[in-house]
């Protein structure tokens, strides 16, 4: 009887399992003290009434830098809150993957207006004109703005955006308003990009976030547990497994805690009354497989195809590589699927942006000055084993209906 398929299911090792998903933020940021005490050098003149710096933080995916800048937002709030000399904070967060400068200014405008306002219209309006909305709506409401714009590496221009944004102020667009721009990127090499005159413009404070190392990793999942789990439903030697296991790999705390909580699943699974290391062996070969997996298989044919080009790529030793390199691959891998490929490279790079935006690909820009210009280059940001076992097998193996 369906009505009896889960009354055995009684007990459960997870105390509040929404403490070991992606959304949940600590109160309580552990293992990054330095990188807080620069963060808050870098915020003090907010406190005073003076133009805020602006500040760039640089770091690997699940290395704590959002969950860093929103903790320290909301403490730079109740700081303000409680002095006189402190202006009114306004803080606006934007993620900028594969953005315009326009779709950028229009979301910080909309952000300001709040569901109440009219909405900026989405075309039809110059980039200048949004920004003299942008600086119109700082106006009436004065104080202190701080844009966060994350993942600004990807946005489509960020050279406009970063030269005009910190000289609004000098240029006369505000005179009631300041406003600073915090940026956060995967890339290390973002500030080489940018142009001499924005560089000399920003004068950014810089604040890099170095992987996690395993007894940080461990320090991190140990107060976790201690919230998520119940008593004693985790060996210590398990928190230390999957530590290990992440900072051997990638270094994100992100995926230690996946980890964690995959392998508590496995031991309820098992009937078991604590995570031991055999259920994180066992949790660390699913979350890897099957995240590739799962992903994979909702991605358009051509899109596995180009992952797959990309993975092949990769063994060869050839990343990151530029689209052209990519298509060639492409072509024959295609043909050898028997699938008919895409022909133009405008459709390449298209499947190469959607796959960067969803966490297939990590893309650097490069630019080569005068002679060869500004281009991308692409490598895969998953194992390629995997993708190509994967692909084998959807390609090997019919699909059940």
């Amino acid at each position: 009887m369906s009505e009896d398929l889960f009354t055995e299911m009684t007990e459960t090792l997870f105390e509040d399992k929404s403490i070991l998903s992606e959304e949940y933020r600590p109160d309580v940021i552990v293992e990054r003290d330095d990188e807080i005490d620069a963060y808050r050098s870098a915020l003090k003149d907010v406190l005073f009434g003076r133009n805020p710096a602006n500040v760039f933080i640089y770091g690997k995916t699940g290395v704590g830098k959002t969950a860093v800048t929103e903790y320290m937002m909301n403490a730079l709030r109740t700081e303000v809150k409680r002095r006189d000399e402190a202006e009114e904070l306004h803080v606006h967060f934007r993620n900028c993957n594969d953005d315009s400068v326009y779709r950028t200014v229009r979301s910080l405008i909309n952000s300001i207006r709040g569901d109440e306002g009219e909405s900026f219209p989405e075309t039809g309006l110059s980039t200048s004109h949004a920004l003299e909305t942008l600086y119109g709506e700082m106006e009436a409401l004065g104080g202190t703005f701080l844009f966060i714009l994350d993942e600004i590496d990807h946005l489509s221009d960020p050279d406009s955006l970063l030269y005009e944004l910190p000289r609004a102020r000098a240029n006369g667009h505000l005179d009631a308003a300041r406003v600073g721009v915090i940026g956060i990127s995967n890339n290390y090499t973002f500030r080489s990009s940018l142009s001499p005159k924005v560089k000399d413009t920003l004068m950014e404070k810089e604040l890099a976030f170095s992987p996690y190392d395993a007894d940080e990793l461990q320090s991190i999942l140990t107060a976790r547990a201690e919230k998520a789990l119940v008593d004693g439903a985790c060996k210590d030697s398990a928190i230390r497994l999957a530590a290990a296991k992440a900072a051997k790999d990638t270094g994100s705390a992100r995926q230690a805690i996946d980890l964690l909580r995959e392998g508590g699943d496995v031991a309820e699974e098992q009937g078991a009354t604590a995570i031991t290391d055999d259920h994180i062996e066992v949790a660390a070969a699913r979350v890897q497989r099957g995240r590739v997996r799962d992903k994979l298989r909702d991605q358009t044919m051509h899109g596995q195809l180009i992952l797959e080009s990309l993975a092949r790529i990769e063994g060869d030793g050839n990343v990151p590589a530029r689209s052209k390199e990519i298509q060639a691959v492409y072509e024959r891998v295609a043909r050898n699927w028997s699938h008919d490929p895409l022909t133009t490279l405008k459709s390449i790079q298209n499947h190469l942006a959607d796959l960067t935006m969803l966490g297939f690909l990590e893309r650097t820009e490069q630019n080569e000055g005068r002679a060869g210009g500004v281009h991308y280059r692409y490598e895969l940001a998953l194992d390629p084993e995997i993708i190509l076992e994967t692909r084998e097998s959807i390609e090997t193996q019919p699909q059940s209906s």
